[in-house]
């Protein structure tokens, strides 16, 4: 039976040393700055999307020297995570004081070095994907991949998922406008990690439409299991502020259903996630049980 705490502590550990070594460093003129986008950077988190992009890669090829390829890839996709948490929490936004356990950015940096820590890391993430000297991948993979995560990360995606997000708090929308808010704004990402992971890895067209259907539904997953945590841990466990969607009266999936049907159809995600991945290999192995831990997780 595949190990998949082994797997996640070990590439967590590995994209931990690679983000330290990437990263800017705090000194000189812009030390305040860059120890704003550290802060948020390292004060925990699992680094899912990265060890996604990773497990991708790895299902399509077996080179040893494609880890090495897609770490920076990894680190960009965690630096663009960050920035969207740290936005997230802003008073303007969600108005959280804890992630991860910790305080947010803006209660420790303020708000305007919240926002462009935030800005930072955006920016920076693709200075990496960009920069052949970093990924080693081919000029095409990388134009291709910079694309899928420039695309999953906008207005169309992660960035319009938000603004969608804020739209509906206090209104009553339609379960099509949830799943489009949801798509957008969580499962954009992750299907981009994904997919970058494969890119990188040189798969075909047929694989790449399956891990896009892996990545949907692992995506679903996720925010649907996002909601049902919100609503059934608390603060300490969660390391952030739990019942801040009731808070921000935002229509959810156990808003919706409940949190038996909600569990129900996290299920049902997980297990789509997992059709799409029939025709691969072993190879495959850590990306069915990442799936099976999304839905599991506690926080």
């Amino acid at each position: 039976m595949f190990d998949i705490q082994h797997y996640l502590a070990k590439k967590r550990k590995r994209f931990e040393q690679e983000l330290d070594t990437l990263m800017l460093s705090a000194d000189g003129d812009f030390a305040d700055h860059v120890a704003a986008m550290r802060y948020s950077l390292f004060i925990g988190g699992k680094r899912v999307r990265p060890i996604l992009c990773l497990a991708a890669g790895e299902c399509i090829s077996p080179d040893p020297a494609l880890e090495e390829r897609l770490l920076p890839v990894g680190c960009a996709l965690e630096c663009i995570h960050t920035y969207s948490l740290i936005h997230d929490d802003l008073p303007a936004m969600d108005n959280d004081d804890l992630r991860r356990g910790h305080p947010t950015n803006h209660k420790k940096f303020g708000e305007a070095g919240a926002i462009l820590a935030g800005d930072g890391l955006l920016t920076f993430a693709f200075d990496l994907l960009s920069d052949p000297r970093f990924t080693g991948l081919s000029d095409a993979s990388r134009l291709q991949i910079i694309h899928t995560i420039a695309g999953a990360a906008g207005s169309l995606g992660m960035v319009g998922g938000q603004a969608l997000d804020m739209k509906s708090e206090g209104r009553k929308i339609s379960f099509e406008d949830l799943q489009t808010i949801h798509r957008s704004k969580t499962g954009a990402l992750i299907t981009a990690s994904i997919l970058s992971g494969a890119i990188g890895a040189g798969g075909s067209r047929s694989q790449l439409d399956a891990l896009r259907v892996y990545g949907d539904n692992v995506g679903l997953a996720f925010q649907i299991v996002d909601d049902l945590l919100d609503v059934t841990s608390t603060t300490e466990e969660l390391g952030k502020t739990a019942g801040s969607d009731v808070e921000h009266d935002k229509v959810t999936y156990p808003a919706f259903f409940g949190i038996e049907k909600t569990r129900q159809m996290a299920g049902q995600a997980v297990q789509a996630s997992l059709d799409a991945l029939s025709d691969f290999t072993d190879r495959a192995g850590p990306l069915r049980s990442l799936a099976q831990y999304i839905v599991d997780r506690t926080k």
